[in-house]
């Protein structure tokens, strides 16, 4: 049983990392065609309110989320991040709508909270 847990627990972090930092990483090679394809009108005239572009607010979501896969690799803050991920999945859900994309969000955020929640050893 021991080994079960640490064994789906690698899987489980390291799955996720690897989403993660494909997604945050991937938006620092392509930020137009995430801002075009993927950021609603409404956010960018939000954000410039704040004299954000939508190329830095693409550039700080990729930021976070290698953040997110780095902490998912190395086991470390995964309380803060899977949080922090869940709230960011529920925003983009709410933004986007009813399709493919809430769908895969649901499971991302069924694993981060699965990941939270995960055992872990109090000393």
């Amino acid at each position: 049983m021991f080994y079960s847990l640490r064994y789906s627990n690698l899987i489980l972090r390291g799955t996720l990392a690897l989403v993660f930092l494909w997604f945050g990483v991937d938006k620092w090679i392509h930020p137009n065609y995430w801002v075009q394809a993927w950021v609603p009108d409404s956010i960018i005239h939000l954000m410039s309110y704040f004299h954000i572009s939508g190329v830095q607010l693409v550039y700080a979501v990729g930021v976070f989320e290698i953040l997110a896969g780095i902490s998912f690799l190395t086991n470390i803050f995964i309380e803060a991040f899977t949080l922090v991920a869940v709230v960011f999945l529920v925003v983009v859900s709410v933004f986007q709508g009813f399709n493919e994309v809430l769908v895969r969000d649901i499971g991302l955020a069924g694993a981060l909270l699965a990941l939270f929640f995960w055992p872990r050893k109090r000393f």
